[in-house]
């Protein structure tokens, strides 16, 4: 349960509270609006980095309490929580390893001194794009560590009688 609520409370602290301080005129008047633009999606890169080694981290301890689950106590996990659990560490993975490094090397291209205006104009429409779907992504990622959340909190009601096979020295 513990896991679930650092995991389900890091996801909307990061998707309602972090994500929207980088983009806020309080830091637009901290960095200055010259540089706010570039330095306001470079802090949120930043901050998407760790935010999802830490969903990573706790995707994986949620597999491994299924996986535990299974092995010690015979509890074989139904295949949508199974799907979730996989499905929320994949995105995060895929977050991680091929969206957030796209998007830093179009944020780079974008303010590139060197690059031509056509290129430049080029990566920030598909940047909005692709951090446009990411966003809608997880969106749906929160709603599934609700679900998530709401599973570790309300497990399905165990047998009276446990048989005694169903420990394993």
């Amino acid at each position: 349960m513990v896991n679930a609520a650092a995991w389900f409370g890091a996801a909307a602290f990061y998707l309602f509270v972090a994500g929207p301080a980088m983009h806020s005129t309080a830091l637009q008047s901290l960095v200055g609006s010259r540089n706010f633009p570039y330095f306001s999606e470079a802090f949120a890169q930043l901050l998407a980095a760790r935010y999802f080694d830490l969903h990573i981290i706790c995707g994986l301890i949620a597999l491994g309490h299924l996986t535990a689950e299974w092995l010690y106590l015979a509890k074989h996990p139904r295949r949508f929580w199974l799907g979730l659990a996989i499905g929320l560490v994949a995105w995060g993975l895929l977050q991680d390893y091929a969206v957030q490094p796209h998007l830093r090397q179009l944020h780079q291209r974008e303010y590139s001194v060197t690059a031509r205006a056509d290129l430049r104009d080029a990566a920030r429409r598909s940047f909005i794009i692709v951090s446009t779907l990411a966003k809608i992504m997880d969106y749906m990622m929160v709603a599934g560590l609700a679900v998530w959340a709401w599973r570790q909190a309300n497990p399905p009601d165990a047998a009276r009688f446990v048989p005694t096979a169903k420990f394993r020295g």
